[in-house]
């Protein structure tokens, strides 16, 4: 796909290490403001671990599989990432987009919203409730987090869906620090779409989520 406004968009194949993909967002994030560097949407798959965020409770770290814990220096709580599940990592500046990070966040949520309904995922927000959820009643759970950082008006982390993850694995934490719901992902629906099918509805409605930045829907 050719990306709007000059932005950078890159597809990571395999495993991407933790420590070295914080390492790589933190030298771009400092080229963006410092530099002029292209703004960077970089979608990638980690190998298993727990993030920390700024609000992290350790009492919400179970970790019975012992899976390696990094401080990501986000905000929010704990989070799983794993093989199978998509994340994007989304470096804009705000200072040419709006300093306004409520917006921010509510077009990203969005933006995740929209690329579920072309894969035939019914997803929304969640009142009082962090990430992006689907189902209800008894089958209500979460099928994507946000986690962002804002550093001199550009933006580092982004968001995760879940498409085909050891559902299991998210056991060793309360992820996000919502213990009354469980998470789901695209295989656990039965929905048929993969990380390809994923990546592309995200392209698609990529101008989309741009342009609610400078034009945004009223946020609540």
């Amino acid at each position: 796909m050719t990306p709007p406004d000059g932005l950078e968009w890159r597809v990571t194949p395999g495993l991407t290490d933790y420590a070295a993909a914080l390492a790589e967002m933190e030298r771009r994030a400092a080229a963006i403001r410092d530099e002029g560097a292209p703004e960077l949407v970089w979608l990638l798959e980690h190998p298993p671990l727990f993030t920390a965020g700024t609000s992290a409770n350790p009492a919400e770290l179970f970790n019975p599989l012992g899976f390696p814990v990094h401080a990501a220096g986000r905000g929010g709580r704990y989070t799983y990432h794993g093989p199978g599940q998509r994340v994007g990592y989304v470096l804009l500046d705000l200072d040419r987009r709006g300093r306004d990070i409520r917006r921010f966040v509510h077009a990203l949520e969005g933006w995740m919203i929209d690329s579920l309904a072309e894969l035939g995922v019914a997803a929304r927000r969640a009142p009082g409730r962090i990430g992006i959820w689907t189902g209800a009643g008894p089958d209500e759970a979460k099928i994507g987090a946000i986690g962002v950082r804002v550093r001199r008006w550009v933006t580092l982390h982004g968001f995760s869906i879940n498409v085909a993850p050891a559902l299991d694995h998210f056991g060793g934490i309360v992820p996000c620090g919502i213990s009354e719901f469980g998470v789901t992902s695209l295989e656990a629906l039965e929905n048929r779409h993969d990380m390809a099918d994923l990546d592309a509805a995200l392209g698609r409605n990529l101008a989309v989520f741009l342009g609610r930045l400078a034009a945004p829907d009223k946020v609540p």
